[in-house]
Parts: C-alpha cells; structure tokens; sequence
C-alpha cells in the first residue's frame, strides 16, 4: 500500500512541476514580446530622426542654391543608400517670408507590423551660410 501512494505522490510532483514552468514560460513569453515591441520601436524612431535631418539638410542646401526652383513641389528623395527598409521621405518647400523658407517633411519607415509615419512643419533661413556638411556642426566652446 506504501509503495502505491509513493507512486502516487511522485505523479502529483511531476504535473505540478510542469503547471509551474508553463505558468514560468508563459510570463517569459509575454516579457519577450514587450522587450521586442519596444526595441523595434526604438529603431522606427531612430530611423524617423535620420530620415527628418536628411530632408532638412536637403532642403536646406537646394533652397540655398537652387533660388526657387523647387517651391511648392513635393519631392521624394531615395533612401535606398540609408539601408531603412520600407521608408519614404517626401520634402515640400514653400517660401513663407522674404528671408525664410517652410519646409514640409512626411517621413515613414516600418519594420515588421509597426508603421511610423511623421510630418513636420520647419522653418529654414535662406540666408544661413553655416555649412550643413555632415560632420562640419560648430557648436559652443568646450563642446
């Protein structure tokens, strides 16, 4: 009879150890996806950012030598070189003063099942001559 409800209590062990590591995998699982959401997230964002500075230095630099060419059309730039799959960035420039221009950019990249699509409204002196060579920024002393 021992032997039986020995046999018996090993049983109860075993099915309650498994409901624990499935209880276990199951938080895991859930953590996994959080932690890939927000990573991927991070990546869309980080992408945003380097698609909006292009648009900007683009602008920037056509509204300075192209003298009005490029006014109140929208212009898809090719973002095949920046390795962002799925990406588009459209830049509209409009001339809003004498002295300034307003620079439109509808920026979209997406990775898996996240889309991020952003526009923005920025306003850019025509008559800045600071370089907007990448890696030519002059910020304040001691920077």
């Amino acid at each position: 009879m021992k032997k039986a409800r020995r046999n018996g209590f090993v049983l109860i062990l075993v099915i309650v150890a498994i409901a624990v590591i499935g209880v276990q995998m199951s938080a895991l699982a859930d953590i996994a996806n959080t932690m890939q959401f927000q990573s991927q997230n991070a990546y869309l964002k980080a992408c945003e950012r380097n698609l909006l500075a292009s648009g900007l230095v683009w602008a920037k630099e056509n509204i300075r030598n192209k003298n009005g060419e490029i006014l109140d059309t929208t212009i898809q730039l090719d973002t095949s070189e920046m390795n962002i799959r799925g990406s588009a960035l459209d830049v509209t420039v409009s001339r809003s003063s004498d002295s300034q221009a307003e620079v439109r950019i509808d920026t979209s990249c997406s990775r898996g099942r996240q889309t991020l699509r952003e526009t923005g409204k920025y306003r850019i002196d025509s008559n800045d001559q600071q370089a907007t060579t990448i890696g030519t920024r002059e910020g304040p002393a001691g920077d």
